[in-house]
């Protein structure tokens, strides 16, 4: 019953907002025309509101799960209209807080003790607070000043049951919306539920936390990442050094604390590709709530990263892949960047390349005609892939963590420095890391990870040589086929085969039955046609 009145707020508020005219010439007029009469009728400002807008106003009355929606679908500019991302990006997950007393009693559940045996301080008043979870300021036995991310009380339940009613609304999206083929509402949903999820378990975002704070162990000049209690964290809370600094988009502060931004730009830069191709594990959530400057270090300043619900990884075929597009791009090399596409198995292999470089080159010329200092790979990206949807593109959604992140890197860092090189910055790491990577020293050291792989099946090496061989003697190989297309091809081949035997098999007993006829067998007549003609026409 909850899940009703909850689907009925839900399109009280999107026919209000007139978010139907989205579905275009399919959406059903007679019966969105009655709801709209019975549950909402649009205000004069709705009429004349932007489309973004409205769906932005929208999202922020139905709640803070759908707010998240917002900003989750926000990142797919690869899809969405630029006027409808840009509005969905001003969505602010804030929330009021839930009691104190209540957060309190949450902490003494998940850890097992009371707050004043574990801490010798807790701060009933939150720091902070957002649909998932609030944070609450707490002190150590010794002093050593923590913070605790504590879920809000039931928001496991309320995820739930409003994903189900999204799946409802992605469904009706997938039959109603112009062009769903290439929105694909199911695939989205299925992205923004396993985002969600993930926010909600805290120990997965501690262990984030901890991974990315080992990769930088060795440049703690570069990048601050607050060490994770573990003792004191479980379940639904998590327990981690507090830190304090400057957002990074706040100027002004970081101009009164001494802060050098052309240096901390340029260090942004380098920070996000080393996580990205050295690490492969990056912060996917980058923006300035989250991205702090520590104000301690004027000359050689640092950034600290918060809030390591969303990270993103890609695989090493990605990482090399998109490391050799961005060489591409800057060597204006679009035949090479076509050929990537196809290689990488974004694109299927049956597009003509000179067509996908002529739609490569008209993305990129406008932009690489410019200096260096005023191109943002971000946005080369995101045309890039909306250009690509032409020619089925398919991406994971991992690559579009990573360009929703390099546009909020490369916005920050030309906040800091107007004149900021990203490709100038950015390169000496891509090669440094890469030289690395591919190096004839890490070929050796893999082969070596693999070695006790590789002698606990060689055993099994002269079975299956055997086998192979045996198989191919007699026959007996099979050709397994896993593509989508391939089956569907393989699909209608066989349909044309059955098609062509039956229509053989239909003219040999047309002419035979006209033989049969022509020569006035005899026999048994029918209508005066010999009974054999009629047997042929039959078969």
């Amino acid at each position: 019953m909850r899940s009703l009145f909850r689907l009925l707020r839900i399109l009280q508020v999107l026919l209000r907002w007139r978010l139907d005219e989205l579905l275009g010439e399919r959406r059903p007029r007679r019966l969105l025309g009655l709801m709209r009469f019975v549950l909402a009728k649009p205000t004069p400002e709705v009429a004349s509101a932007a489309r973004g807008m409205r769906l932005r106003r929208a999202l922020e009355e139905l709640g803070p799960i759908f707010v998240k929606f917002g900003q989750i679908l926000s990142t797919r500019r690869d899809l969405l209209p630029p006027d409808v991302a840009a509005e969905l990006a001003l969505l602010q997950d804030r929330v009021a807080p839930f009691p104190g007393e209540q957060a309190r009693a949450l902490v003494e559940a998940e850890l097992g003790a009371p707050v004043a045996t574990l801490f010798e301080a807790f701060d009933t008043q939150p720091l902070a607070s957002a649909s998932v979870a609030q944070v609450h300021a707490a002190r150590l036995p010794g002093g050593r000043e923590v913070v605790l991310k504590v879920l809000r009380p039931g928001v496991g339940q309320r995820v739930a049951t409003d994903l189900g009613l999204l799946h409802t609304l992605a469904r009706i999206a997938q039959k109603r919306l112009p062009d769903a083929e290439r929105f694909q509402p199911l695939e989205l949903f299925a992205e923004i539920e396993r985002t969600l999820r993930d926010e909600l378990d805290l120990q997965r975002e501690g262990a984030n936390a901890s991974l990315i704070r080992r990769n930088f162990e060795r440049q703690p000049q570069d990048l601050l990442i607050p060490e994770v209690f573990w003792n004191l964290s479980r379940g639904d809370v998590l327990t981690m050094e507090r830190v304090r600094g400057i957002p990074s988009d706040d100027v002004a502060a970081l101009d009164a604390a001494g802060i050098d931004k052309s240096k901390l730009a340029a260090k942004g830069v380098r920070v996000f590709y080393t996580q990205v191709f050295r690490d492969n594990f990056f912060h996917a959530d980058a923006h300035a709530g989250n991205i702090w400057v520590d104000a301690e270090r004027r000359d050689e300043p640092r950034f600290i990263a918060l809030d390591f619900g969303i990270m993103g990884s890609l695989s090493p075929s990605d990482q090399y892949f998109l490391a050799e597009n961005f060489s591409a791009m800057f060597t204006r090399d679009y035949r090479r960047i076509a050929e990537l596409h196809v290689e990488a198995g974004w694109i299927p292999a049956s597009v003509r390349l000179d067509d996908l470089e002529a739609a490569v080159r008209s993305v990129c010329e406008p932009y690489f005609t410019r200096p260096l200092s005023e191109i943002s790979l971000g946005e080369v990206l995101v045309k890039l892939f909306k250009v690509a949807h032409r020619f089925e593109l398919t991406i994971q959604p991992q690559l579009l963590l990573l360009q929703k992140t390099l546009l909020n890197i490369e916005g920050v860092g030309r906040l800091l420095d107007p004149k900021l090189d990203i490709w100038a910055v950015a390169k000496p790491v891509l090669d440094e890391i890469l030289r690395e990577r591919y190096s004839f020293a890490a070929l050796v050291g893999d082969f070596r990870k693999r070695v006790p792989e590789l002698v606990a099946r060689a055993p099994e090496f002269p079975r299956l040589l055997h086998a192979y061989f045996a198989q191919a003697t007699r026959g007996e190989q099979t050709l397994n086929m896993r593509s989508k297309e391939l089956a569907q091809l393989v699909r209608v081949s066989r349909r044309a085969q059955h098609g062509m035997v039956l229509a053989i098999l239909g003219a040999g007993a047309l002419v035979s039955a006209s033989v049969l006829w022509a020569l006035d067998a005899p026999g048994i007549r029918i209508a005066g046609i010999p009974l054999a003609t009629w047997v042929a026409l039959g078969a």
